[in-house]
């Protein structure tokens, strides 16, 4: 089960491609259902992944569920698409669909679904003998609700269902295996500037965000007692800066840092016993405590796990947007280095937006490489 999870874990995430020793330098962080952990809309996607703090929109729900008190439509419905590794296999996808509303002018609320199919996967035992075929697929339930705390102040909440199945009942080492469950809850926290007319008249603002996403149980996938895994809680925090050059023309730049709230796993010797670092069987809450400090290479190792995305997103007349991005992750942590580019049309109740994602590294690729991703929007006011 293990080499099960860590090889999925392994894909979802991005895989890399390099030579043997650069592979054995890495240090990178294991959780399951990393998908929950990836972005799912077009427009955050097109922007390098951020979303704590740039301009609200339905999918707060996901990135900052304070935003959502923010949003301007009285309800939104948004359908998100992404077929995943597309540069490896056809048949895994992403989709993620999305509704909320505007409880007043202080309080909104959302709620989400999120499905991960890996498609047909031929199952093999430990001496690559045939197990037979399934199709292994992960879901999320989530909902949030956020309340102005002042004019530009708000918090939020969120709470997620998360549902994997990655086996189909196969049996791994004589042990039964079964779909692994859990709940995780959302916090978030959102702050939007008063405009301020400069001499030139163009208006700026600016805003910051905090999100603490997935904070909840580990997942377990067998009956007996088999370690649980942790989920890929994670902590981000950004800024963004707006300007209004015209009655047309507007830009946004967001730069976000995140990290995960899971323990580093310490180094052993070859009796098991832990040389540097901490102890990482400890529970989800005092893990995410626990991965502030725990890392063996100290204070340097602790700064390498943390990501940086930064987005900029242009929009003429309201109706059309050009977005860029990009991500850095520490070489020794996973390596995801990825430029993203995407659009969006907004008329009437109707938007559509895509983003595309390539490497940044000049020596090492993914299979995320070329990834599209799709979301159709549909924007109402009440007539009221």
């Amino acid at each position: 089960m293990a080499l099960l999870s860590v090889s999925f874990t392994w894909a979802q995430f991005g895989g890399l491609e390099g030579d043997s020793d650069y592979l054995e330098e890495l240090r990178t962080i294991t959780t399951a259902v990393p998908i929950i952990a990836v972005s799912p809309d077009a427009r955050a996607g097109g922007m390098g992944d951020v979303g704590a703090a740039s301009e609200p929109d339905i999918n707060g729900v996901y990135w900052n569920v304070a935003k959502l008190s923010f949003m301007e439509q009285d309800q939104a419905l948004s359908m998100s698409y992404t077929p995943w590794m597309n540069e490896l296999v056809s048949d895994i996808n992403l989709a993620h669909v999305n509704y909320g509303f505007r409880i007043d002018d202080r309080q909104g609320m959302a709620i989400a679904m999120r499905y991960f199919s890996l498609g047909e996967i031929v199952f093999k035992d430990e001496n690559n003998n045939n197990q037979g075929t399934g199709r292994p697929y992960e879901f999320t339930l989530n909902t949030g609700y956020s309340i102005k705390l002042s004019e530009q102040f708000s918090a939020g909440i969120g709470l997620r269902f998360i549902f994997s199945d990655l086996t189909n009942g196969l049996q791994a080492v004589g042990v039964e295996t079964t779909p692994g469950n859990t709940v995780a809850g959302d916090l978030g926290l959102y702050y939007e500037s008063k405009e301020d007319r400069l001499r030139s008249g163009q208006v700026q603002s600016y805003a910051l965000g905090l999100a603490i996403s997935n904070l909840g149980g580990k997942v377990q996938y067998a009956n007996s007692q088999t370690t649980a895994d942790f989920l890929p809680a994670n902590i981000r925090l950004g800024g963004a800066y707006k300007l209004q050059f015209d009655q047309y023309n507007r830009m946004e730049v967001i730069a976000e840092a995140n990290k995960l709230l899971v323990p580093t796993p310490p180094e052993r010797d070859a009796q098991g016993n832990i040389i540097a670092g901490k102890d990482d069987n400890v529970s989800s809450f005092a893990g995410a405590i626990q991965s502030f400090s725990d890392a063996p290479g100290g204070v340097s190792e602790e700064l390498e796990e943390v990501i940086l995305n930064t987005g900029l997103e242009y929009w003429y007349d309201d109706r059309f947007a050009f977005r860029a991005g990009y991500q850095y992750e520490d070489p020794q942590k996973g390596g995801r280095e990825y430029i993203t580019i995407g659009a969006g049309i907004r008329y009437n109740v109707f938007g559509l937006d895509f983003a595309y994602l390539f490497s940044a590294s000049p020596i090492r690729r993914s299979p995320l490489e070329n990834t599209l991703r799709f979301t159709l929007f549909f924007n109402f006011q009440n007539n009221s």
